[in-house]
């Protein structure tokens, strides 16, 4: 999103979705530990002053990505979240990723690919949001791929199928209390053909969360962060745009070595048995608490 100042009580007002911000996984080079790592899912990315929160890593064998949302580098409104049509800065456009030394560089950006391709198809105008940064070689030993706080991913959701998720939000707008990072959720629905999910969380997403990623109940990668908008009768949902779909796209239309680019696995067993605000108090039942914070 390029409006990184964008009030967050303007954001929960809209009743519009907001732009926040071969499909299997791939080998990878040794990455460092995930205890030392200073690169890896969940850190801040910055484009051109807007920014969002990194989901995963991947590589194509010999580059070292770590993925954001394609309108993370669009250049229009907060409500301009349709790929196919709105700006968006081109590929090479440097990216700041916090944790690196150097910045990195959009390699694909599925909103850049479908509007080549002149792409039409509606729901993969309105959900496909996913782009990849390469890292300087420089960093890739500063990168961990587990998702912080609840490891994995395991694999990669082929299915769509969903139920509780997982996710962990970086925005700024949480004044750096981690603790409020880590988040719990439980999905609605699924949309678009199977192109968004739509889910709840605890906490909710907010305007630099997005991009940010998804894990199923089982740890594998579900999807990105991509729009936030009002659920009724009220309240805040996150509309997930689904990995897998995102993936396909980009190996059936992408370009150079970054259309083979895989999943990485997490080196950190997935974790899901602890409620997000307290890593030290498992919980024998953490869906029926979350149903309960959720109100379902």
């Amino acid at each position: 999103m390029q409006r990184p100042a964008l009030a967050l009580a303007a954001a929960l007002a809209l009743t519009a979705a907001i732009a926040f911000g071969p499909s299997t996984a791939g080998a990878a080079p040794a990455y460092a530990p995930a205890d030392t790592a200073t690169v890896h899912p969940g850190v801040q990315t910055f484009t051109n002053g807007g920014q969002c929160t990194a989901n995963f890593v991947f590589t194509d064998g010999a580059d070292t990505y770590i993925g954001q949302a394609a309108h993370c580098s669009g250049t229009g409104a907060a409500t301009d979240t349709n790929g196919c049509t709105a700006g968006t800065l081109p590929i090479g456009t440097e990216v700041q990723v916090s944790g690196a030394d150097h910045p990195g560089t959009i390699a694909y950006s599925s909103w850049n690919t479908m509007q080549a391709n002149g792409e039409t198809d509606p729901d993969a105008c309105a959900y496909n949001d996913l782009a990849l940064v390469k890292l300087d070689p420089a960093d890739v030993a500063k990168v961990n791929p587990s998702i912080p706080h609840w490891g994995g991913p395991t694999g990669l959701n082929t299915t769509g199928t969903t139920g509780t998720v997982y996710s962990y939000g970086n925005s700024s707008l949480r004044q750096g209390i981690t603790l409020l990072s880590p988040k719990l959720g439980l999905t609605s629905s699924t949309e678009g053909n199977g192109w968004t999910h739509v889910v709840n969380t605890v906490t909710p997403g907010i305007p630099g969360d997005s991009g940010s990623a998804f894990l199923d109940s089982e740890g594998r990668a579900l999807g990105v962060l991509s729009t936030l908008g009002i659920g009724l009768p009220g309240g805040v949902v996150n509309n997930v745009s689904d990995l897998n779909k995102a993936l396909d796209y980009l190996h059936t239309h992408g370009t150079g070595p970054v259309a083979g680019a895989q999943l990485v696995l997490g080196t950190e067993a997935f974790n899901g048995s602890q409620l997000p605000l307290d890593a030290d108090d498992p919980v024998d039942d953490p869906v029926g608490s979350l149903r309960g914070l959720l109100g379902f």
